[in-house]
């Protein structure tokens, strides 16, 4: 259950050719994922939930995502982490980017502010009370705005398999390379039905967290609205799986098979 959203929000981090002309989300979209530890185990929730706000006059989208142990695992390790991005409606570059996080007694509280003419991201760490300007690279995406934005910018009739698509990512107080490999097109089952799925595995950096560089696969729906389904993690210790098991407001109709 540790590090569900980072999870979560990583494994969209690529970068895809411009092709989809209307936005694959609105404000009111929320999702909802059940995570479950070495399969049988339910390990926890988490949501993402997008709502339209400013900041400084500027219009933006809001996303917060939470996480949270549920049934016996918080028991002995209890997880409470809550993630915010405010990204431009036009662009979806981000401002602002929150992290507060409590994952078995570990805390962070960091506040960023992105400055992308000059590329540059002001790092407040609010438990340690400092502040420090750290240099990004060009067209930084957080975390959380990196799967908001992606999913505008996918061109599915172009993916090839085996293609490595990569995204210039900042998160805490460092810039990330992000790579990811297209796998193909399968078909899933789904709490919902059966659906036609695009499937990737991102290069993670194996040690405390995960086993291996290539532990994670995730399959997100192949139509206009991009949504995560299914995650599957491999980690040091156990795996993890997280499922969408619930959502409202999607901008576009959410195609499902039935047997």
């Amino acid at each position: 259950m540790k590090n569900v959203l980072l999870i979560i929000g990583v494994v969209f981090c690529m970068q895809i050719s411009f092709a989809q002309k209307e936005s694959a989300f609105q404000g009111g979209e929320w999702f909802k994922f059940e995570m479950s530890y070495s399969k049988f185990l339910k390990a926890g929730n988490a949501t993402l939930e997008v709502k339209e706000s400013t900041i400084n006059g500027r219009p933006v989208f809001h996303v917060v995502g939470k996480g949270w142990t549920t049934g016996p695992i918080k028991w002995f390790f209890k997880v409470k982490d809550r993630y915010e991005s405010y990204f431009d409606r036009e662009t979806g570059m981000p401002y602002k980017f929150i992290r507060k996080i409590n994952e078995g007694g570990h805390t962070k509280d960091i506040e960023i502010d992105f400055d992308h003419d000059n590329q540059k991201a002001l790092v407040e760490n609010k438990k340690h009370k400092t502040k420090r300007t750290v240099a990004t690279e060009k067209d930084v995406q957080d975390m959380v705005s990196a799967f908001y934005y992606l999913r505008n910018n996918y061109d599915t009739d172009k993916i090839r398999v085996g293609e490595i698509v990569q995204l210039n990512m900042f998160f805490d107080e460092e810039n990330y390379n992000f790579k990811l490999k297209f796998l193909g097109r399968e078909t899933i089952d789904t709490e919902f039905g059966k659906v036609k799925t695009l499937k990737f595995r991102p290069y993670v950096m194996a040690g405390r967290v995960f086993k291996e560089q290539e532990s994670l696969t995730l399959w997100v729906s192949a139509d206009n609205n991009k949504i995560p389904l299914k995650i599957k993690a491999d980690l040091a210790v156990g795996s993890l799986q997280a499922n969408l098991e619930a959502f409202k407001g999607l901008k576009h109709s959410f195609q499902v098979q039935f047997d």
